[in-house]
């Protein structure tokens, strides 16, 4: 799967530009504050639906402007496809080969993208919950099943807390088990989806790990063990957990079982990775489990997805740069970085300067 061509209009500080993409390495270089991650963030969003940096899509739209514009023509193995999104101030339209998106989950599984920035290693050095998000949107890009349950189960998640508040403690007890029927059963869904990808995950970060040290560190990811079985069996397991807790989640006032509490174990000879890891540990450890994630998509949907590199060289030794540079060989790179290295990317390829939120030629 490859991205021809970005089409951005008012987002962010581009006012009206297009970009031309090769099928392998693509540079996107300049200095800083000139629009490379803005490129990137576009790209990703048409991905995903989601940027990963703003909270809010008004957020995207060039200062003083009604709305932003993004569209992409894209080629896999079904042939082309055209892909666009208009922001306003009140919400969004998106479109696929001219045709509207109703729901979120019709968004994903057009176009995959994996995303890798300095602020993703906080998958590594902050809390479960970015562990968790990790999951969730790269799960999400190919299984619209995961992304269904996992949203309805936070729906009934919200309800169950909410219900835990309640003053009348015999409707709360009454209801408990309604609800905890209905949450176990996406519940289990979404916990036998996360380990599935984390048992496929494990072994490739592992080997990506090896390389990017030359064999110098071992990592190593792993579930909760809580988790781990059918899902009958983690359906039964959970409701007999929640079951045997009211009295504590209604003390607390919230659920405080189930998978949106659960985590991932990273490793690095043997020690925790977020208590013990070095900056370089971290971020060739995120690196890796990026890579890792890359053919992860090629072996699931059958194509590589478009990989998306914001600004990942500047904290790497030269050896380190080559190497990344080679493990990406197999998918479309987009890649942003403030100087163009011949010694580092070679002459195929495609090198792009962006200044002031142009393209320069």
């Amino acid at each position: 799967m490859r991205i021809k061509n970005l089409n951005l209009k008012n987002f962010r500080n581009y006012v009206d530009e297009r970009i031309e993409f090769g099928a392998g390495l693509n540079v996107l270089y300049g200095k800083n504050a000139q629009g490379k991650t803005n490129c990137a963030e576009a790209v990703y969003y048409l991905c995903t639906g989601t940027s990963p940096r703003a909270k809010r899509d008004k957020q995207l739209i060039r200062h003083g402007e009604d709305c932003a514009e993004i569209s992409a023509v894209a080629e896999g193995r079904y042939g082309e496809l055209e892909i666009s999104a208009k922001i306003t101030e009140n919400g969004r339209e998106i479109r696929v080969n001219g045709n509207k998106i109703v729901r979120n989950a019709d968004i994903l599984g057009n176009l995959f993208a994996v995303f890798f920035s300095p602020q993703e290693l906080r998958l590594i050095q902050d809390g479960p919950d970015e562990r968790r998000r990790f999951l969730n949107v790269s799960i999400s890009q190919l299984s619209r099943s995961y992304y269904i349950a996992l949203v309805r189960y936070n729906r009934i998640l919200e309800q169950r807390n909410n219900l835990l508040k309640e003053k009348d403690l015999g409707t709360v007890y009454g209801t408990l088990p309604v609800w905890d029927e209905q949450l176990c059963k996406y519940a289990a869904t979404v916990a036998r989806s996360r380990a599935d990808f984390i048992s496929r995950l494990a072994p490739i970060a592992a080997d990506f790990h090896q390389k990017l040290t030359d064999g110098a560190e071992h990592l190593k990811i792993s579930p909760e063990k809580k988790y781990v079985g059918s899902e009958e069996e983690l359906r039964n397991r959970l409701y007999g957990e929640l079951s045997n807790n009211y009295d504590r989640d209604i003390r607390l006032g919230y659920t405080a079982s189930g998978p949106h509490r659960d985590d991932i174990n990273i490793e690095i000879d043997g020690a925790d990775a977020k208590s013990f890891a070095s900056q370089g540990q971290t971020r060739t450890a995120a690196l890796s489990i990026k890579l890792a994630e890359v053919e992860i998509f090629k072996e699931l949907s059958g194509e590589y997805p478009v990989l998306v590199l914001d600004d990942v060289m500047s904290e790497l030794d030269l050896p380190r740069r080559k190497k990344l540079v080679g493990l990406t060989e197999n998918s479309q790179t987009i890649l942003t970085c403030t100087h163009a290295e011949r010694v580092l990317y070679g002459l195929k390829t495609v090198k792009i300067k962006i200044e002031g939120g142009t393209v320069k030629k």
